[in-house]
């Protein structure tokens, strides 16, 4: 006879649905399985609220972008009898600095400030450069020099060339005679044998005048001719 534990066994592994339906591996007992028409998840999440897009972000470079594209659009203020086209930012610290005058105690102090911080990082970047450009100047013309004395050829050539990066001590002014890359070289060198090749064309014609005075009208306007295009190149390379 039977057990009752053997009896609740058995129960358990028949479905209610018929005698011969066995539960076990992918056979869910019948009140349990999938029906058609009917969610197997009836109290899940509802429908239409997953895999919806987020609208993007403003990250802090499109932000800057932004900001610049405003602060340099151009805008029609009032100047005088007429307008003036000017950059948003110009018109704001125009307007910035009107009131200031007017007796706007808040516009006076952050125009004042603006002024004070601008000046200052000025200063601070001209210093900057002025070190860098003298430190520049100071080492190639050690190096040139060091070259030279041990009869070294054939190194890296400078750009700019230290003669070419003027310094003026008493106002802290730098200037650039000559080119500072490889492309303004090759345009450099190109002047710079135009303005041999010419210097030396005039010297032959003024000679030629002395020589052959009966063509004298000619050399003339060759003369004027070679003197413009040697005033060209001067103004790239002068003396």
């Amino acid at each position: 006879m039977a057990s009752d534990d053997e009896k609740r066994r058995k129960a358990l592994t028949v479905g209610p649905a018929g005698p011969s339906y066995e539960v076990g591996y992918r056979k869910p007992p019948a009140t349990t399985r999938f029906k058609p028409g009917q969610s197997g998840n009836p109290r899940g999440r509802p429908k239409g609220r997953t895999n919806k897009p987020k609208p993007p972000a403003l990250n802090e470079e499109r932000m800057k972008s932004i900001l610049l594209q405003e602060a340099y659009r151009t805008i029609k203020v009032n100047e005088g009898a007429g307008q003036i086209s000017v950059p948003m930012a110009q018109a704001v610290i125009r307007s910035l600095a009107v009131n200031a005058v007017k007796g706007n105690q808040r516009a006076q102090r952050l125009f004042t400030e603006l002024l004070f911080t601008t000046e200052r990082e000025n200063k601070r970047l001209h210093d900057e450069f002025l070190d860098v450009a003298i430190n520049y100047k100071i080492e190639w013309e050690r190096e040139l020099a060091r070259r030279e004395r041990l009869g070294i050829t054939g190194g890296e050539e400078p750009l700019p060339h230290p003669d070419h990066v003027v310094i003026n001590v008493r106002t802290g002014e730098i200037s650039i005679k000559g080119p500072a890359t490889k492309e303004e070289k090759a345009r450099y060198d190109l002047f710079a044998k135009g303005k041999v090749e010419f210097t030396a064309e005039l010297e032959e014609l003024e000679q030629l005048l002395i020589d052959e005075p009966q063509y004298r009208e000619q050399i003339l306007a060759d003369i004027e001719h070679t003197k413009k295009m040697l005033d060209l190149v001067k103004r790239v390379i002068p003396d």
